[in-house]
């Protein structure tokens, strides 16, 4: 049985729900094709379609390097405060 002064962190902290938006972001916005199924404006000569799937390449990159880091920060306080939390 574990201590009763143990206290487990709580599972959803703001943290984590910054983390699952920017997983779930480029998700939402290259499943909504009605959004971007368009060819203006055009960048460089490039219709609207193209570039914006291509802008989303750099930014699911972004957000998920950001998430990483955020999940990292967040391992890191667990074990601190001697929560457990899985690896």
């Amino acid at each position: 049985m574990p201590d009763a002064s143990e206290v487990k962190p709580p599972v959803v902290t703001p943290v984590r729900v910054v983390i699952a938006l920017c997983l779930v972001a480029p998700f939402v916005a290259m499943l909504w094709v009605g959004s971007y199924a368009k060819i203006d404006p055009t960048f460089i000569g490039i219709p609207f379609f193209y570039w914006y799937q291509m802008l989303w390449v750099l930014l699911s990159t972004a957000l998920t390097m950001i998430a990483y880091k955020l999940w990292q920060r967040d391992q890191r306080a667990r074990r601190t405060q001697g929560g457990g939390g899985a690896r």
